[in-house]
């Protein structure tokens, strides 16, 4: 009996390692279409190089972001390889500027892997009581003359927020590529291609995912040239992601803007609770406004909202003390709030800062907190009946 078309509303997962070749004209069709980018093939060939679940994720970002191409890779990491790959060209001898933070895998990759596995000079740019200073970064920028600028538009962990749009327009000026880890942010709240970034980066397992089941990382564009040099990149690396988490990632991404939007506004209603509490001593959150950054928040984000991250410091007159009162703060929430290394999940997880980045910020009292989209009403009552249990 012959196999009829099925009218699926979504597209199948192709677990296919390799796709069938039908004759010779085919096969000589599938390889030319592969070895030019330009081309959209008739014809799938092998996995690693496309997969059509794939390619509809991609479809599903790239409207997101808005960018004219996306190509998606198995993890946050595998996104920040490929899309620094874009700029490497051997002998090009011109330093990197990494603002300082980001990420610690981030900072991490740039020290082991680009500057003493691959001699990058890697510099960094650092911020004056939590605020960028757009002249200082001219004068650097000027002086160094970089080859690539690497930021984020809300920072990990204190969740410092830059003058993207000012930064971007100094790169710009003196011709330095422009790479944005928008993980954080998203573009719910801000779209960084459409203000001069040349590439945008995600770690898709977080937001766009937003379930805590899959990794992915994605690569967004609108430079032609990029999209051809990323593709290779990926299908010569086997970055590839697996039809499995594409498919996932499809259809969780359908309802991104409602979760965000829900934990935007959780995250707004527990820093306001967690700044009220006399057991805390400091409440990072881009929406207060004693947020350093907070007058460049609302410029970049409107208001749409600052996003689902917070990030607090329990009060003590002694490092003992304050460790004390976190930990006694994660075992009155543990039931509820678990302790997870990631973020964007749909419960509130949280995670301490000294345990992660404990030689960049050794505060044995501090939490990073990533809001879900649980009902405000309910994670409210969560911590403020933690904080009352807090001696």
């Amino acid at each position: 009996m012959k196999n009829k078309p099925v009218n699926s509303a979504r597209m199948p997962i192709y677990r296919d390692s390799g796709f069938e070749l039908y004759d010779a004209e085919t096969i000589a069709e599938a390889y030319r279409g592969e070895s030019d980018p330009e081309r959209i093939p008739d014809h799938y060939l092998y996995s690693r190089y496309r997969n059509p679940t794939v390619e509809a994720a991609e479809l599903e970002v790239q409207k997101l972001e808005g960018t004219k191409w996306t190509i998606l890779v198995e993890s946050g990491m595998a996104a920040i390889d490929l899309a620094v790959s874009l700029f490497q060209d051997a002998g090009d001898k011109r330093p990197w500027l990494f603002f300082s933070e980001i990420y610690g895998g981030t900072i991490s990759f740039a020290d082991e892997i680009l500057e003493k596995r691959r001699g990058i000079d890697i510099r960094e740019f650092n911020p004056v009581n939590g605020k960028y200073n757009l002249d200082e970064f001219e004068s650097v920028v000027r002086n160094v003359r970089p080859k690539l600028v690497y930021v984020e538009i809300i920072s990990n962990p204190l969740l410092l927020v830059p003058d993207a749009i000012g930064i971007f327009s100094i790169a710009k000026k003196y011709g330095v590529k422009i790479i944005v880890d928008n993980t954080f942010a998203t573009p719910y709240l801000f779209k960084p291609a459409d203000h001069g970034a040349d590439i945008v980066i995600h770690s898709a397992t977080k937001y766009f995912s937003g379930h805590g089941n899959l990794t992915a990382g994605a690569v967004c564009g609108n430079d032609e040239a990029l999209m051809k040099s990323a593709i290779k990149y990926r299908r010569y690396t086997g970055h590839m992601l697996s039809a499995d988490d594409a498919y996932r990632l499809s259809t969780q991404i359908l309802t991104f803007s409602l979760r965000f939007k829900q934990q935007c506004l959780n995250a707004e209603a527990i820093a306001a609770l967690l700044q009220g509490s006399e057991v805390i001593s400091r409440v990072w959150y881009p929406g207060l406004k004693d947020h350093p950054a907070h007058n460049e928040a609302k410029i970049l984000f409107g208001n749409k909202g600052f996003g689902g991250m917070v990030t607090f410091d329990f009060a003590g007159k002694s490092p003992a003390e304050k460790r004390r009162r976190r930990n006694e703060f994660i075992e009155t929430v543990s039931e509820k709030i678990k302790v997870i290394p990631t973020l964007g999940d749909p419960r509130s997880i949280i995670m301490p800062v000294e345990s992660v980045w404990g030689e960049k910020y050794p505060e044995p009292g501090m939490l990073r907190m990533s809001l879900g989209f649980e009902e405000t009403e309910e994670i409210t009552g969560i911590i403020t009946d933690a904080l009352k249990k807090i001696k």
